[in-house]
């Protein structure tokens, strides 16, 4: 497959040719649609934030199942999915008292290949990193289940591919990190993605007024 890699930082992602693995029985396929170029993103890119390479970047996106392992039960083939970047183990602590998204092995098998497993992506007989346990700058994903939920397929992939980290900052902020009541206030800073998202979310909560900041 072509895949956008990030060999670099502060230089160009190169479009190469990466090999990705067949999928282990709970790991999934999936083709992207839409992927968004999330602000994070660049920070990897020109190094701000630290991450080791080569890999490929990429984790606000949506697709369609291509293949899923076989103990796979959360989506099948043909579905129409938006990917994670906070997957979780689901039998940890966290997990099982609905703390998903700070789940305590989240950066272990089998969120993430055991050693002897071998890579999910790589080149030539080298590793290529994943991002994120996602990597959607390519045009295959292979992924743990739970880095995936199926959505409904009239939702057009790429107004869904935000929805993956965009609009759960925004909404995340309304609803869990501010627990807005109907009748408050709202200021918003910033009108970018995760901007629009908090407006949105806003409103949804039911503020009798949201303030709208902006440079444009």
């Amino acid at each position: 497959m072509k895949a956008a890699v990030l060999r670099e930082h502060n230089k160009p992602l190169e479009i190469e040719d990466v090999e990705v693995s067949k999928p282990s029985p709970r790991e999934v396929l999936v083709r992207p649609v839409a992927a968004g170029v999330c602000h994070s993103d660049l920070h990897f890119m020109d190094g701000s934030y630290p991450y080791m390479l080569p890999t490929i970047l990429g984790h606000e996106s949506a697709g369609i199942v291509e293949e899923v392992g076989s103990d796979v039960t959360y989506v099948k083939k043909g579905d129409h999915v938006i990917t994670c970047l906070s997957a979780f183990c689901g039998h940890c602590p966290k997990c099982l008292t609905g703390h998903l998204s700070i789940c305590d092995e989240k950066n272990q098998a089998p969120i993430i290949r055991a050693p002897e497993q071998g890579p999910r992506l790589h080149q030539s007989g080298e590793a290529i990193h994943q991002f994120l346990n996602l990597s959607s700058f390519a045009e295959l994903m292979l992924i743990h289940e739970h880095a995936c939920v199926a959505i409904d397929k009239d939702m057009p992939l790429d107004r869904a591919a935000i929805i993956g980290c965009a609009v759960t900052t925004g909404a995340g902020a309304i609803f869990t990190a501010c627990s807005v009541v109907p009748g408050e206030t709202v200021a918003v800073i910033g009108c970018g993605g995760v901007g629009l998202a908090t407006i949105n979310a806003a409103k949804i909560a039911g503020a009798g007024k949201v303030i709208a900041i902006d440079p444009l």
